[in-house]
């Protein structure tokens, strides 16, 4: 099996103004393919400029973009894809939050952004793949089939983030960063080499379309103020909220409750309520949960026929835990081998056999470990 095309395609590299989009399209480029840029316009007000590290698609973006172009050599575009992004995307990150779930926002632009509208458009367009910085693998079977895998380096593996893609968009997707096993200053070096003036320009960490990092602050523009009960878990009042969508399951800081615990020891958010705007607080072992039910499965190839043992990755930085998971009536069924902490509706979970990727789907319910054991 292989993980690089055998024959020069025409390639859109999608160039977010980075230095890891650009180091991969230079890599594209070099390696035979022809290769154009695009930068894709994503904000409602491309005005505002980055703040330090924060934020991404400002003008300065797109122009940092077409400089690595130029250097290149190759062509460059700006496509504006904003509107789609702001239903597919931001809307979908409004509405999660306020049901009550912790969207994430990456996977979801992944999967209706750079690989359904930017690749619908790419192929309409005769382009063969499209070509981001993430680090990931495509690996080509002997049969012609794709696999999605890790990245060779683990500490920089972004997989997880791309386990939305099925079997027809991993067909049509290029990672020439996958196989790197260097550090980020490494990726930079390489940059300066090349001439790309983004060697030393600081990542983006923050939700895009957030610039300052604030989220609640967002959400409380987009929703307004909804003042609602902080309550334990017999249901007694121990405090007021602004909205419960300002809370995330395992959240432990900003609780604003005056009242401490019995036992002295912090609470964390177990439990949000949008029907009733109530926030649900506790000690940390009544965020241990033994199960969980996910919704909106997406295979990277054939679905699982039946139950099978994985690997299960639970958030983008997260680690690795072994389950059981079973697709059924459109659902994926989920048991863990040993109990985690803190599982978030709304969140992804991405099953592995080994460094494959097998499919993601979307966490709906959790069952708590005091549930299962009763």
């Amino acid at each position: 099996m292989t993980d690089t095309p055998q024959r020069p395609l025409r390639v859109l590299a999608a160039m977010s103004g980075g230095v890891d989009s650009a180091v991969a399209a230079a890599r594209a480029a070099e390696a035979g393919h022809d290769v154009t840029g695009v930068h894709l316009a994503l904000s409602a007000n491309p005005q505002s400029f980055r703040t330090g590290a924060r934020g991404c698609c400002t003008i300065e973006d797109s122009r940092d973009a077409r400089r690595a172009a130029d250097v290149i050599g190759i062509p460059f575009y700006v496509w504006d894809l904003a509107d789609r992004f702001r239903e597919d995307v931001v809307e979908d990150f409004v509405a999660e939050y306020e049901a009550g779930r912790t969207p994430n926002p990456c996977l979801r632009c992944n999967e209706k952004i750079k690989f359904a509208a930017l690749l619908d458009k790419a192929l309409a367009l005769g382009f063969d793949a499209v070509c981001t910085g993430h680090y990931a693998k495509v690996v080509t079977l002997e049969d012609g089939t794709r696999e999605l895998h890790r990245a060779s380096d683990m500490a920089k593996d972004q997989s997880y983030v791309l386990g939305v893609l099925d079997e027809k968009q991993l067909a049509h997707a290029m990672f020439p960063l996958g196989d790197t096993v260097t550090t980020k200053d490494e990726i930079r070096a390489e940059a300066e080499r090349r001439g790309l003036a983004v060697a030393k320009k600081p990542d983006s960490h923050d939700i895009c379309f957030i610039a300052d990092g604030d989220t609640q602050g967002f959400l409380a523009r987009r929703l307004g103020r909804a003042e609602g009960d902080i309550v334990d878990e017999t249901g007694a009042k121990l405090g007021t909220h602004d909205g419960a969508y300002g809370f995330t399951i395992g959240q432990r800081k900003g609780l604003r409750i005056g009242t401490p615990a019995p036992d002295g020891k912090p609470r964390y958010v177990l439990d949000i309520s949008p029907v009733t705007n109530t926030v649900t607080v506790g000690p940390a072992s009544s965020l241990d949960v033994a199960a969980l039910t996910a919704v909106k499965p997406r295979w990277c190839g054939v679905a699982p026929a039946g139950p099978g043992t994985y690997t299960a990755q639970l958030r983008a930085h997260g680690g690795e835990t072994e389950v059981t998971a079973e697709p059924a009536d459109g659902e994926l069924r989920v048991r863990f081998t040993e109990p985690v902490r803190g599982v978030a509706p709304g969140q992804a979970i991405v099953l592995y056999d080994g460094t494959r990727v097998v499919g993601s789907a979307t966490i709906a319910t959790t069952t708590p470990v005091t549930t299962a054991v009763a």
